[in-house]
């Protein structure tokens, strides 16, 4: 095995050396940090690798400019997982290798789908529903799309979206876009978002909840309408209808008699002799 020298410092690692983790998709369910590139290694042997950019970064010392060379690169099996890291070092081909290595520990799943109403297909080939990405002054928004449109996007975009395994798209981007890096990350970001809904899309299966199912009855039976929530004034409301009630009313030899409405000034009361009282 390629890996046998390999001694995990984590978890995960150990549960993915002593093959209790098989698959990938397992790493996301369990919720456990990934913090070793060996694990995306083992899982995903496949995975392909795209340098995006590599630029020149300076900064000023006493003894003069110190030169290094920032490298930004993308990785993705294609099928549902990328990454994206980036790093510095003094030479090309050290930079490269420790943003790949960053890459691999910031590794996502994509949830992919069939959102445009303009195809109902049902397959994974799009994105499963508008998402929107940020990073410095670039936006970018990914729209589904039907089958054949491709991929509706800038370069950069493109890269990441392709190591994605999204094959149709369209897409809006605001602001500085020429700054490769904020375009790479924001379009990373978007893709991010489509693993923050409930189960999986189209053909995969759901997540099991814990509520009941309703049965044929169930359904078939109406449903009582909800009652009026009752509010804090009710009481002093009562209290003025029984106020209301008593002005009604006069005491009268046999118990109580109400008053006709729209008579006002008048008050009868009848005492036990007989005699009236006006």
């Amino acid at each position: 095995m390629e890996h046998e020298d390999w001694e995990p410092r984590t978890e995960l690692g150990r549960m993915v050396k002593n093959g209790e983790v098989k698959e990938i998709g397992d790493v996301f369910r369990l919720g456990l940090p990934m913090m070793e590139a060996e694990i995306v290694d083992i899982l995903l042997p496949d995975i392909a690798e795209d340098v995006i950019d590599i630029n020149i970064v300076q900064r000023m010392h006493k003894s003069g400019r110190r030169v290094r060379f920032r490298a930004t690169v993308a990785i993705g099996n294609k099928n549902g997982y990328v990454g994206l890291g980036k790093a510095v070092a003094r030479e090309v081909g050290p930079a490269i290798r420790k943003a790949i290595r960053n890459a691999k520990l910031n590794l996502i799943e994509v949830k992919r789908g069939c959102g445009s109403w303009e195809c109902g297909c049902g397959k994974p080939h799009s994105v499963p529903f508008e998402v929107t990405g940020k990073s410095g002054s670039v936006k970018i928004e990914l729209l589904p799309s039907p089958r054949g449109i491709g991929l509706a996007a800038g370069d950069v975009s493109k890269k990441v979206l392709t190591l994605a395994g999204v094959v149709d798209v369209w897409s809006k981007t605001f602001g500085q876009t020429q700054s490769t890096l904020n375009t790479a990350k924001a379009t990373y970001n978007a893709l991010k978002q489509t693993s923050l809904m409930k189960g999986y899309y189209n053909g995969y299966p759901a997540q099991e909840t814990d509520t009941a199912a309703v049965t044929e009855e169930e359904k078939e039976t109406p449903k009582a309408p909800p009652k009026a929530p009752a509010s804090a004034n009710a009481p002093e409301r009562e209290g003025a209808k029984a106020e209301k009630r008593a002005e009604k009313t006069v005491p009268v030899a046999g118990g109580v008699a109400e008053v006709a409405e729209g008579v006002e000034g008048v008050e009868v009361a009848e005492s036990q002799s007989g005699e009236v009282v006006s």
